[in-house]
């Protein structure tokens, strides 16, 4: 079972960030399960080698592989299906990883961007949040379960596009806002205040994160009534983080590795090569499995 757990190849550099983000997820609740990937083939009905060209960012796997490892694993199909769902529309057209051969492939998708990137990546993860996870007893036949007529079942679609509404609203009021024409300048407000982290995001969950290239957050790292470590960007202590993520939580992150001193460089919410090299270090210093992907384990160190 354990002949290829050995430490994850790394992934291209060129693969899109939200092709990397699935294959991140899908790594990391293989190793959870403590699934060999013989052993999640002879699970799933796809062949090992399938499995390792997928799980290495060679190819992208088809929406049926993606349930059949969701049900593996007993893992949120819905969410993975979402994130893949992003994924193709990343690859497609591209000279990222090869899309596997699978239905459901978007028209039209839209254009790559660190910010694109990151609303796309957390609308569908909030959508999918919003609701119940594909259960692994629904027949293959239903919608959204990999049968071919839908990638995702109607109702995400529908929370999906009332995210991208929202989303809409919410830069347009941050643009007419008073108060918020400084942030370039050390954080100064027009209004003469000081940003901090709980202005920047009160509750991280509702507010869109928007990457700024250069921006580096303030770091208000505080021990909470719970005894647990904040920066005051995200309450989570589950959450799968890896290269790639553009999100509050990746701030957090990196605010907490450099509490610890593991500096990760800029606080600037994209979770890039230095920020990796920065939780490898901290994993390997927690003797934790050194994979470079934010977890419930590396949580866990962080918030101590």
């Amino acid at each position: 079972m354990w002949g290829d757990m050995s430490p994850w190849k790394q992934l291209p550099d060129a693969l899109d960030p939200r092709a990397r983000h699935l294959v991140v997820q899908l790594r990391r609740l293989k190793d959870h399960r403590g699934l060999s990937l013989q052993a999640l083939a002879s699970r799933t009905g796809y062949s090992r080698s399938s499995w390792d060209r997928y799980l290495n960012g060679r190819v992208l796997p088809p929406q049926q592989a993606v349930v059949a490892f969701a049900r593996a694993c007993d893992a949120d199909a819905e969410r993975l299906l979402a994130l893949h769902e992003l994924a193709v529309a990343a690859t497609d057209g591209t000279k990222g990883a090869v899309r596997g051969k699978g239905p459901g492939r978007p028209r039209n998708p839209e254009p790559a961007g660190q910010a694109g990137t990151a609303g796309q990546i957390e609308r569908a993860e909030r959508a999918v949040r919003a609701g119940a996870a594909l259960k692994p007893g629904v027949p293959e036949g239903e919608p959204g379960n990999g049968d071919g007529r839908s990638g995702l079942r109607p109702w995400v679609i529908a929370s999906v596009a009332a995210a991208v509404t929202v989303l809409t609203v919410l830069t347009a009021l941050l643009v007419i806002t008073p108060g918020h024409g400084g942030e370039e300048h050390g954080g100064e407000a027009q209004g003469g205040h000081v940003a901090t982290a709980d202005s920047a995001a009160t509750d991280p969950e509702q507010q869109p994160f928007v990457f700024r290239p250069g921006k580096d957050h303030p770091c208000p790292v505080h021990r909470d009534d719970d005894g647990l470590l904040y920066a005051g960007y995200s309450k989570t202590r589950t959450a799968l983080i890896g290269k790639g993520s553009t999100q509050w939580a990746v701030v957090e992150a990196q605010c907490l590795l450099r509490h610890h001193g593991f500096p990760p460089g800029l606080a600037d919410g994209i979770f890039g090569s230095r920020t990796e090299r920065a939780v490898k270090r901290l994993q390997r210093d927690a003797h934790l499995v050194v994979d470079g992907v934010v977890g419930e384990d590396t949580w866990g160190v962080l918030r101590k």
